[in-house]
């Protein structure tokens, strides 16, 4: 039997060897970041937008029944990951139509992925509630999050860490993994995080207010961007 770090060297080679499939158009949109840059961001098929809710170890938290759909792509070790889910746990607040849907997407290296095992496990065996607490427990912390760190994470939030340990050490878990990566790559998310909304992938993170913008024009007229609407 493969021991722990071997298949996680074998998922991290797999994952950097699966293509980019797309390339993402630089701003098919006209919708601004925080800084007032142009947001990278693309159409996307319909028929892969629908295959993300299918992919095994997402989790939907905020209004489950909510009109407005933000899936989020993210890697636990991507500084920007962390602060938008600091902005979007407010935007979840002020937005009770929204519902987010988080999706795994360990592409920063062997510690992501080791943090990814744990967060899948959780994922299969907690509430999307308890599954939203865990990350923001990995969050509050500062520095490089690995498999210890999830753990340690998990352990604070009231998981049973050696329940999670057995199925962190699933040969399974790696195909799940490199389901997320190929998908987020045939979506074209070239960053992270990397954000699908209303049929438009955003790509990178533009920020607390243009997010919120985006938010209130998909409930306002059910586009990214409303016809007239400021830029």
């Amino acid at each position: 039997m493969m021991s722990f770090l071997t298949r996680l060297i074998l998922a991290a080679i797999l994952i950097i060897a699966v293509p980019l499939i797309v390339r993402a158009d630089e701003g098919f949109y006209p919708i601004k970041a925080d800084d007032g840059s142009i947001i990278a961001n693309h159409r996307v098929p319909v028929e892969l937008v629908s295959q993300i809710e299918k992919l095994p170890g997402v989790v939907v938290v905020g209004n489950p029944h909510g009109v407005v759909t933000l899936n989020k792509f993210y890697d636990l070790n991507c500084p920007y990951c962390r602060k938008a889910f600091a902005d979007i746990d407010e935007l979840l607040h002020s937005h009770p139509e929204l519902r987010l849907v988080l999706v795994p997407f360990p592409v920063l290296g062997i510690p992501s992925i080791q943090a990814s095992r744990v967060e899948l496990a959780v994922a299969a065996s907690a509430s999307p509630q308890k599954f939203y607490e865990f990350i923001r427990q990995v969050y509050s912390g500062r520095g490089m999050i690995d498999g210890n760190r999830a753990l340690a994470a998990a352990k604070a939030v009231g998981l049973d860490v050696a329940g999670l340990l057995k199925v962190a050490n699933r040969d399974s878990l790696a195909d799940i993994m490199i389901a997320h990566v190929r998908l987020g790559d045939a979506l074209a998310i070239a960053a992270t995080p990397g954000f699908v909304i209303k049929g438009v992938a955003i790509v990178g993170y533009p920020g607390r207010k243009a997010l919120a913008r985006i938010i209130d024009s998909v409930e306002r007229c059910d586009a990214v961007l409303c016809e007239g609407a400021s830029r």
